[in-house]
């Protein structure tokens, strides 16, 4: 999982052809640190079909204003260079591999 992520690194990513989720927190958010090992479980059970990446709000004001991240944790899904799907707040593994199977036409579960 790649933590952190800087602009020009995150956009080539999302280009890249393979899905993205990306994980948006602050290091002092409670229910960000909540959702961390939910994404970290999915990041290793999951990394073979689509990247993970976690991008701090804090170090990373352009993309979090980019994608109008107004409350965190913010989980935006990509597909093809583009955003297909977002949530807000702490998720469950089910809900989340759920929406990003939805998204990608194929079952992950």
């Amino acid at each position: 999982m790649t933590e952190n992520i800087q602009k020009n690194e995150f956009e080539d990513l999302i280009k890249s052809g393979k899905p993205v989720l990306a994980d948006f927190y602050a290091i002092w958010c409670s229910p960000c640190r909540m959702l961390a090992p939910t994404i970290e479980e999915i990041h290793s059970e999951y990394s073979n079909c689509f990247e993970t990446v976690k991008i701090n709000v804090d170090e990373n004001p352009e993309l979090t204003e980019r994608y109008g991240i107004s409350g965190i944790p913010a989980l935006l899904f990509f597909k093809d260079g583009r955003e297909v799907f977002r949530m807000s707040g702490v998720q469950t593994k089910e809900r989340i591999i759920s929406a990003i199977s939805e998204k990608m036409g194929e079952s992950l579960v």
